[in-house]
C-alpha cells in the first residue's frame, strides 16, 4: 500500500485502523484463515455481499478493492479479471487486484504494484497529466534512456516530461529535450504510441497519458541544461535493444518498441 502511495508511510499489521487517517479501510471477505484461496468453501462467504452492500451505502467510500480474485468471486459469485468491474454497489466502485498471499508468488511484485498503483491513481480524484517523451535513436540504433526509482523500484524511461499549459506536443518535446538532454534543435518524427500510465507519482495527479515521438539524431553525448540529480534522474545512459533487454523500462515493452522504430 505505502509502495502505491495509498498511505504516507510504512504501517505494521498492528496499526491497521490507524489507516483510517489516511482515508482508507481495510476488512475481510471471508474471516477464516486459510493457506491459501484454494481453501476457502462458499461457506466462508456467507453474508459478505450483504455486509459490504451496507458499508458502502453506510460510509459511502468512493472505492473497493478486492485483493485477489477469489475474495471478489467468493463475495459476488462471479469470476473477475483485475482491474475496474462493470459491478458497482451504489456510487461505490468495485476494483479487483492481485493476491498479496506469499501463496501468489508467481506474479512478480512489479505486476502487483501495477494494479495498485492503479486503484491508488483512480480512486486519488485527481486529474491525469498529458506527458510528451522522445524515443531518441541514433545512427546505431542506440536510445537514450534515464534512470528513476525509488525505495521500491527502479525504471528506465525516454527522456520528456508533462505538457505546461497552451502548449502542443512539439513544444513541449523541444523544450524538454534541451533542458533534460541539451538538444537545441532536431526534426521531430511521428507519434510512435500513446499510453496511459495510473499512479500518483506526479504530486497532484493521478495518472499520465503518455505519448512518445520517434526522435532520430546523431550520436552525442548528453549536456543537460538542468540538474538531472535534482529532478529525480539517477543515471542516463544510451542502450541498444540487447542491452536493454532484461532490465525494467517504461513502457515494459520498450526493447519491442525499440528493435521496431530502429529496424533492428
Amino acid at each position: 500500500m505505502h509502495a502505491a502511495r495509498f498511505t504516507s508511510r510504512l504501517y505494521a499489521p498492528s496499526e491497521q485502523l490507524e489507516l483510517l487517517n489516511e482515508g482508507v479501510g481495510v476488512t475481510n471477505a471471508a474471516y477464516r484463515t486459510t493457506p491459501g484461496s484454494g481453501d476457502l468453501r462458499r461457506s466462508d462467504f456467507v453474508g459478505a455481499a450483504e455486509r459490504l452492500e451496507a458499508m458502502a451505502r453506510e460510509l459511502r467510500p468512493g472505492w473497493i478493492g478486492f485483493v485477489g480474485k477469489e475474495a471478489y468471486r467468493g463475495v459476488f459469485g462471479e469470476r473477475p479479471e483485475l482491474g475496474v468491474q462493470e459491478r458497482t454497489l451504489g456510487d461505490t466502485q468495485l476494483f479487483v487486484l492481485p493476491s498479496s498471499s506469499p501463496a501468489n508468488a508467481a506474479v512478480p511484485w512489479g505486476e502487483r504494484l501495477h494494479w495498485f498503483r492503479e486503484l491508488a491513481g483512480r480512486s486519488s480524484g485527481l486529474p491525469t497529466r498529458v506527458g510528451v517523451r522522445g524515443l531518441l535513436v541514433d545512427d546505431a540504433g542506440r536510445t537514450l534512456l534515464f534512470r528513476y526509482g525509488n525505495e521500491y523500484a527502479m525504471w528506465w524511461i525516454s527522456p520528456g516530461g508533462g505538457q505546461e499549459p497552451g502548449e502542443t506536443d512539439e513544444q513541449t518535446l523541444r523544450r524538454e529535450l534541451r533542458e533534460e538532454c541539451g538538444l537545441p534543435d532536431f526534426e521531430l518524427g511521428p507519434l510512435l504510441w500513446e499510453s496511459e500510465r495510473w499512479g500518483l507519482d506526479e504530486l497532484g495527479h493521478g495518472g499520465t497519458i503518455h505519448r512518445w515521438y520517434l526522435v532520430r539524431v546523431p550520436a552525442f553525448d548528453n549536456a543537460p541544461e538542468l540538474d538531472l540529480r535534482a529532478e529525480g534522474s539517477h543515471e542516463e545512459r544510451w542502450f541498444t535493444a540487447d542491452e536493454l533487454a532484461g532490465l525494467p523500462t517504461r513502457p515494459e515493452d520498450l526493447v519491442e518498441r525499440l528493435r521496431n522504430a530502429s529496424g533492428s
